[in-house]
């Protein structure tokens, strides 16, 4: 496994970096040298990133806790449309509008109007309104899907935010970060390791470099939830948080509370599930 990871990635090109008049000092420990102007990443240290970034996301998922990709540059959109979506998770591919995870309640509402207009054009394609009216609402309908089609199914924080190109994400690494949110990036060498909890250095300008990651951490990914099912006796359901980003008692959980008060009269029902910890990881700079 670990031999054909290496060919994928070293095939994939995720070993060029920038060119070495644009680089960060802070990635010189995963630089390997320089050929041609252009810095070459030591691949070691791409694997040893990955395998890692792999082992958190499939722990965090079988935890209960979902994953977000954020990857808003061309190179990155397809490929998170294209794998993400079949692991049931989350991901930003347009613009990552500033409070989605800081403001979640506001999105959470976004989302709700969302669905209103989606049922209006479903009933009655937005017969009976006029047609300047119509043509507001459609815009607004396209303007919402588009930015956040990708975490409409998200009810609450992520356990975890991958993110491809620290640079063009920093809006969402300094809210992951204000969160405590522990975040897995693909970083080139003109980026800032201290951002990402887990670095994994590598080229994030090239398609099928992101592919090869962004593939990997799904199967990850697929693992967990593997997991999160064997835990849960074969109920995918787990306990939800609300809109406003507070955990709530799932109904399995609500019926074992029953059950014991049912058997054990006079004895204390279980509690609220507690609230998920984030624990950073990682070289993130104190």
């Amino acid at each position: 496994m670990a031999e054909s990871l290496v060919k994928d990635l070293i095939e994939s090109g995720i070993h060029f970096g920038q060119r070495a008049s644009n680089w960060s000092p802070k990635m010189k420990p995963f630089i390997y040298g320089k050929r041609n102007g252009i810095h070459i990443i030591d691949i070691k240290e791409t694997v040893k990133g990955l395998l890692l970034a792999k082992k958190f996301v499939a722990k965090t998922v079988g935890d209960g806790k979902d994953v977000c990709f954020v990857g808003t540059k061309r190179q990155a959109k397809n490929v998170i449309e294209e794998h993400v979506p079949g692991v049931k998770m989350h991901y930003v591919t347009e613009r990552w509008l500033g409070g989605t995870l800081t403001n979640f309640r506001t999105i959470r509402s976004r989302l709700k109007r969302l669905e209103e207009l989606e049922h209006i054009e479903t009933e009655t394609n937005f017969a009976g309104y006029s047609k300047k009216m119509e043509s507001q609402l459609r815009r607004e309908l396209r303007k919402i899907k588009r930015n956040l089609d990708g975490i409409r199914g998200m009810d609450k924080l992520p356990g975890v935010m991958v993110v491809i190109d620290v640079r063009r994400e920093m809006t969402a690494l300094n809210e992951a970060r204000k969160l405590g949110i522990p975040t897995v990036c693909l970083i080139d060498t003109d980026g800032d390791p201290d951002m990402a909890d887990i670095a994994i250095p590598g080229n994030d300008d090239s398609m099928r470099s992101i592919d090869v990651i962004v593939r990997e951490l799904c199967k990850s990914i697929a693992e967990g939830r593997q997991q999160r099912t064997e835990r849960s006796g074969g109920e995918p359901e787990q306990d939800a948080e609300g809109d406003d980003g507070r955990p709530r008692r799932s109904r399995r959980a609500q019926y074992r509370a029953d059950d014991a008060t049912q058997a054990a009269e006079g004895e204390t029902p279980e509690g609220d599930a507690p609230a998920a910890t984030k624990t950073p990881i990682g070289n993130r700079a104190e």
